[in-house]
């Protein structure tokens, strides 16, 4: 599925998502690498 997350303040990044975080963000993976960040809630 893919997710998308904030990384920092201008920078958000969209991939497949791989796990959750205890702190409330979650990691997806972008081919090799793996990015950690705030989830963008689905509007609606």
């Amino acid at each position: 599925m893919l997710r998308t997350i904030i990384v920092s303040k201008y920078i958000t990044v969209q991939g497949t998502f791989v796990q959750a975080l205890p702190n409330g963000r979650i990691a997806v993976r972008i081919g090799k690498k793996i990015f950690k960040g705030q989830p963008i809630s689905a509007f609606g």
